[in-house]
């Protein structure tokens, strides 16, 4: 095998590992992962957003930059007003298998709690 091969090989996944944590970092406050999720249904202005998640318009600006520059969220100026909407709708699909993944994690730590609690009845 050829060692340009090789190189291509490698540094494509870095690059795609790139990008997987450019998004990751975009998503990595709770508020920003709010807003996201707020805009699974569709557009809505950057005021409503601030009243929905109940914002201070500063803050809300600071998250909604960072997802603009992410290339999270895409959005247009209507008048004096800006609206933002989810770039890509297979990002709500990530923020629900999240969901799940951490429902999944819940159930087997309650479940595993339930069979401790049942143990130390047992040896009362």
């Amino acid at each position: 095998m050829k060692l340009s091969t090789d190189l291509s090989v490698i540094q494509m996944p870095d690059t795609l590992r790139q990008f997987k944590a450019s998004i990751f970092q975009a998503l990595a406050h709770p508020t920003r992962i709010a807003i996201v999720e707020a805009l699974r249904d569709g557009e809505l202005s950057a005021g409503a957003i601030i009243e929905r998640l109940g914002l201070e318009q500063a803050n809300a600006s600071q998250h909604l930059s960072i997802l603009r520059t992410k290339q999270v969220v895409n959005s247009r100026k209507e008048g004096n007003q800006v609206f933002y909407s989810v770039r890509d709708p297979l990002l709500i699909d990530v923020l629900d298998i999240m969901r799940r993944y951490f429902q999944a994690h819940v159930e087997e730590a309650i479940s595993m709690l339930q069979e401790i609690d049942r143990s130390d009845k047992e040896r009362a």
